[in-house]
């Protein structure tokens, strides 16, 4: 499983012109998922973006989480994270999840956000989708569990 995160100053995601999801402060989540994973993977990943120390604290170091600032999570799927781009000019995505499984993770995933306290938004599975975000920083991590 692999998460993208961006620490934000906000995020939305549109699809046909109707906002699906919107956060303020905190967490944009693009999420792939790859044919191992399972929900265990869910688990561990969570436990990643909601803990990871990438908000700022009173000295301006990165020692502050998700739960640490009280901050919004918006969980946007993203099938290309899994592409293999090692050789040739075109991605190859046999190790992405079908379809199934990975709508069945995310949703998994957002469920446990949701239920462990975390504000959380979505995207719309499957969807075009447009992300507008102030990343704030910049702030970027690739997690992989």
């Amino acid at each position: 499983m692999i998460g993208l995160i961006q620490r934000v100053r906000y995020a939305k995601v549109e699809v046909e012109n109707n906002i699906v999801g919107q956060i303020g402060q905190g967490i944009l989540l693009l999420l792939g998922i790859e044919k191992h994973d399972d929900s265990d993977s869910v688990d561990k990943l969570l436990h990643k973006v909601s803990n990871y120390r990438i908000f700022t604290d009173a000295d301006g170091k990165m020692n502050l989480s998700l739960r640490d600032v009280s901050g919004e999570l918006l969980v946007v799927s993203q099938f290309t994270l899994a592409a293999d781009t090692k050789k040739g000019m075109r991605p190859s995505f046999s190790s992405a999840g079908t379809p199934q499984q990975a709508n069945s993770l995310y949703l998994e995933f957002i469920e446990k956000a949701t239920i462990s306290g975390i504000k959380t938004q979505t995207g719309q599975f499957a969807a075009d989708m447009q992300v507008t975000l102030c990343n704030d920083g910049p702030v970027t991590f690739e997690l992989r569990v």
